[in-house]
């Protein structure tokens, strides 16, 4: 190189690190022009395209280099950058392989393919390429960062944490590294730490626009609902269309209560970004809650063609309420989302415990005054503890409550992992030696399904809180009855089925027997007349099923609707309906909520229970029978649509189970008009109460463990999970 080419270089190599392009141009021109084959001048030029951002230019530009210089290891990994950011991963990967060939001690190249091996989600690979980055520049806060980005999607949270605290000490003001921190403590549940990481970065960074969101999602968690809003709205004021921000703002707007701006900012979301996902569902979701029903139709069927489509548009939960949702339709729906919500380790499968007592693990955050907690709680105290050892691990809220209090003493052992990530948790359940994982969520809200991904017990089954398939290949087993899911149905749960005898439902005989109910007109009932009532949340109330309760009040005199009440909106569009169909709004009576045990006294103030669908009611029919309430339903397509099916027969009552909306629909006027059959009705359910299966806490213990030990048996027989039923103990 001549003395004015290596001037002209030095130039070109500043104007480049000023951010000058159009003078390192002109100068690295004027190289090339008296030494076309100047390899240092060539490789600048091409580093000069890549930093105008034409990376195909750069990758032409990058074949000169290479052709007369074939083992220029910065050549080779930048050609592997520009090869990446056009979309050509793998021949990128192939040219950072090289370049480490040429210099094993070129931490870019190492730094490169870490980032584009966690972009391909090859994350194993991706962490041990950022181990070699680090060892040789440990202080390079960009690869601390992403490593522990890494980490964070393993579910390795812990290690994340620690590794954005590095991060962080590399360098306090690296923004990204505290957003970082805060995501890690959100997913750890720690939801005050997160604000606060979110917080500091922040304050280093005004408008980071995740940051802003992502306090919302925090500060939506811990219910503080007016801050989440304000964060999105910080957000959005930075980045107006970013269809995220709007969406996560609709469901705090609706936490709220405030419904009607909810709903316009479901529209803002979904009208800047369609295929925004889980958006349709959640909206759909909202409306259905405040029986919102304008296009009601016509959303459901686009959401539906959405599902058909392969796209993520509803959370299983919010599709157990979608009419013309079928089995096949709800076991898409859950793999997809189990593809997406659990990490892509490899499993790190346990042994169990092979002598003595059968360890068996019940994994939930509802083991407080909660529905699930309401019908198990008699299930824990009856196990056979000369062949169970029972667990109870309880990711929920540390409740005071007298439920708490009974369920920390039913179990064996009450560990509370809260405060633990899922990998965490699944250490614990392999240290324990469990047999049998046990879910009692599914994919309800506060579900952490991540736990059974690590397979940390030899068995997995999931149970009681979710009514349908997981979708998830982590569970060998579900616990369901002949009624819930037909023989036919099998096929669309990716789990093995296990048949109970009687219903799949568990039920706690040792609960109080209901008191009197209060006068009716203390509940706001009229004194006289006949009283239908349906205490499921409103989101199971569909524009049919109301369409045949409307004309039931039409043709049954003095009669009245007796409905949870509890949302404002919800009670004001139900009476704009009534009044739509005829009905005079004022024959509908809202109940307010009110603890258990009043809840279930004033059952015996109604007269026949009226069920939904395509969501039957379930615990709340269990309610209803309890209290000697007759419950009336139909039986849909779905899991989800046919437990009530599933109690009646348990109960005894297989004759209010009728075949179409049609049947039920005249049943229930004739069971109204003929006072006699619905007392013969009453009394039959009042007296099979403390006699049939499915008030029977004892028998249906009996018959799980029966499942259990025969899920035993076959693990030790080296058989894979097979689905099976369980014979009647008499």
């Amino acid at each position: 190189m001549n003395p004015e080419s290596a001037a002209l270089l030095q130039k070109a190599i500043a104007f480049q690190r000023q951010g000058a392009l159009a003078e390192a141009d002109r100068a690295l021109r004027g190289i090339l022009a008296a030494e076309p084959d100047h390899v240092d001048a060539l490789y600048h030029f091409a580093v000069l395209a890549c930093q105008a951002g034409d990376m195909a230019e750069g990758v032409a530009r990058f074949e000169k280099v290479l052709a007369l210089a074939p083992r220029h290891a910065r050549a080779l990994n930048f050609a592997g950058l520009a090869r990446a950011r056009l979309g050509r991963r793998e021949e990128a990967l192939a040219f950072y392989a090289r370049a480490i060939e040429a210099d094993p001690n070129l931490a870019e190249a190492y730094g490169n393919r870490a980032d584009l091996l966690s972009e391909l989600r090859r994350d194993a690979q991706a962490l041990e390429s950022y181990d070699r980055a680090l060892a040789l520049r440990p202080g390079s806060v960009e690869d601390l960062c992403n490593r522990a980005a890494v980490l964070r999607r393993l579910g390795r949270l812990e290690e994340a944490l620690a590794g954005a605290d590095r991060a962080i000490a590399a360098e306090a003001a690296f923004a990204p590294a505290h957003i970082l921190r805060g995501h890690v403590l959100k997913d750890l549940q720690r939801h005050d730490a997160a604000v606060q990481a979110f917080d500091r970065a922040l304050n280093l960074h005004r408008g980071a626009v995740e940051a802003w969101v992502a306090r919302g999602d925090a500060l939506a968690k811990l219910k503080r609902f007016d801050e989440a809003i304000a964060a999105y709205d910080a957000a959005l004021k930075i980045a107006p269309g970013h269809a995220q921000a709007w969406c996560s703002r609709a469901q705090a707007l609706f936490d709220a209560r405030r419904d009607d701006e909810a709903l316009r900012s479901f529209d803002r979301a979904i009208s800047l970004d369609p295929d925004l996902p889980y958006a349709q569902g959640a909206r759909l979701s909202a409306r259905q809650q405040i029986c919102e029903w304008t296009d009601f139709s016509a959303d459901c069927e686009r959401l539906l063609g959405g599902l058909r489509a392969g796209k993520p548009v509803v959370s299983p939960f919010r599709l157990l309420a979608i009419p013309s949702a079928s089995p096949e339709d709800q076991l898409a729906c859950a793999s997809r989302f189990a593809t997406a919500a659990m990490p892509g380790t490899a499993p790190r499968r346990a042994a169990g415990h092979s002598l003595g007592r059968i360890r068996v693990a019940y994994l939930s955050a509802d083991f407080h005054q909660h529905a699930t907690a309401q019908l198990a709680a008699g299930l824990f105290e009856s196990h056979a503890r000369d062949r169970f050892e029972i667990f109870g691990l309880s990711y929920g809220p540390d409740a005071h409550d007298p439920m708490r209090e009974r369920l920390s003493r039913a179990f064996d052992h009450f560990l509370d992992v809260r405060s633990l990530s899922d990998r965490a948790v699944a250490d614990l359940v392999r240290e324990r030696g469990i047999d049998i994982a046990v879910d009692l969520k599914g994919w309800t809200e506060h579900a952490r399904l991540g736990i059974f991904a690590d397979r940390p017990a030899p068995l997995q089954v999931t149970y009681l809180g979710f009514p349908g398939t997981s979708g998830a290949p982590c569970f060998d087993y579900v616990i369901a009855d002949r009624i819930v899911v037909p023989e036919s149905d099998r096929r669309f749960f990716s789990e093995q089925v296990v048949y109970l005898p009687d219903s799949y439902q568990v039920n706690d005989c040792r609960r109080n027997p209901p008191p009197p109910a209060p006068p009716r007109v203390s509940l706001g009932l009229p004194a006289e007349g006949f009283v239908f009532c349906c205490f499921n949340d409103n989101y199971k109330i569909t524009p049919d099923i109301f369409a045949v309760w409307m004309r039931l009040l039409e043709n049954v005199a003095g009669s009245v609707l007796w409905l949870l009440g509890g949302r404002a909106a919800a009670e004001r569009n139900l009476r704009r309906e009534a009044q739509a169909r005829g009905v005079d709004a004022s024959r509908i009576v809202f109940a307010p909520r009110l603890p258990l045990d009043a809840h279930i006294a004033r059952h015996g103030a109604a007269d026949l229970f009226l069920d939904t669908l395509p969501c039957n009611a379930h615990t709340t029919a269990s309610d209803a029978l309890f209290a000697g309430l007759p419950v009336l339903t139909c039986p849909g397509a779905t899991f989800a649509g046919r437990v009530a099916a599933s109690l009646l027969r348990a109960a005894g009552l297989p004759e209010l189970i009728a075949p179409s909306l049609e049947d039920y629909e005249a049943l229930a006027l004739k069971l109204a008009r003929d006072p006699a059959a619905l007392a013969a009705l009453r009394a039959k359910l009042t007296g099979a109460r403390a006699a049939c299966p499915l008030f029977d806490t004892g028998r249906f213990t009996r018959h799980l463990e029966a499942a259990y030990v025969t899920m035993i048996e076959k693990y030790r027989r080296g058989e894979p999970p097979e689905g099976f039923a369980v014979e009647s103990a008499g």
